[in-house]
């Protein structure tokens, strides 16, 4: 404190002086107090505050009904489950299902000019873009392959194969043959061909996701149950949502572009 007190002069609080003063003096006072005191003596009760240090976290493992349960090392560190074999085939034949839908709606702009259907292509289209790199990522993760092994056939069976014609078609999906034809239907026979052909698409992945979780011992991580059960929740949804898109306008549907022409 020396050097700041001894400069401070109390004859000046006198009384005619205005009260505000005074509280602005006593402030200043106060200032100069506490900053000639020891940052030490601020730091003493912040210490004494202060836990022990914490205690090495104790892993438990939770023993089977009837067992006991068990104390592991801290440094025990939490395992992806490796997956099963059907849930691999799931993850890697879903790929190809979706990949099959993104083809359909790439489609729809130079098909249709039906703004519904526009809208729910690029909503299929988007959302199962999504769902292919989550179960890229699945399987890369588990160091699973991305896509199915292919079995073995004569050559003439994988020249067919490698000319765009795959030859192990998941449940639902279009066969080469019904893509040529939504390849070359416009306007109301593409809304037609494509409502029909999605519908077929969406029941197959439901069959799909039936036989996983028919599966003993398939469809038991955490993450492929939840993509499966919300894959199948929002497929049933969009399949009604087509259902009455087709209900709709049946005429101009069931007609051909030339009948739609003739009457417009």
């Amino acid at each position: 404190m020396p050097g700041y007190l001894p400069k401070l002069k109390f004859h000046r609080f006198r009384r005619n002086r205005k009260p505000k003063s005074a509280r602005k003096a006593v402030v200043l006072l106060g200032v100069l107090l506490v900053a000639n005191v020891p940052a030490g003596l601020f730091s003493l009760h912040a210490r004494a505050q202060q836990a022990d240090p914490a205690e090495t976290p104790v892993v438990v493992q939770p023993g089977a009904p009837g067992k006991p349960s068990r104390t592991l090392p801290s440094s025990t560190r939490a395992t992806l489950l490796q997956p099963s074999q059907a849930d691999a085939e799931f993850m890697q034949g879903m790929i190809m299902h979706h990949s099959q839908a993104v083809e359909m709606t790439a489609l729809i702009p130079s098909h249709t000019e039906n703004k519904d259907l526009r809208s729910l292509g690029a909503r299929i289209s988007s959302s199962q873009s999504d769902e292919i790199k989550f179960m890229q990522r699945w399987l890369a993760t588990r160091g699973e392959p991305i896509s199915m092994a292919m079995p073995e056939m004569p050559d003439m069976e994988k020249n067919k194969a490698h000319s765009g014609h795959p030859m192990a078609l998941m449940p639902g999906m279009l066969t080469p043959g019904q893509m040529d034809a939504l390849r070359k239907a416009k306007d109301a026979e593409f809304d037609r061909l494509f409502l029909t052909g999605m519908i077929q698409h969406h029941n197959g992945a439901l069959i799909m996701v039936k036989d996983l979780f028919d599966t003993p011992g398939a469809g038991q991580d955490a993450e492929l149950f939840n993509f499966a059960t919300d894959a199948d929740n929002s497929q049933r949804a969009e399949i009604r949502i087509m259902q009455s898109m087709l209900e709709k306008k049946p005429s101009e549907l069931d007609a051909k572009p030339s009948e739609l022409k003739k009457n417009p």
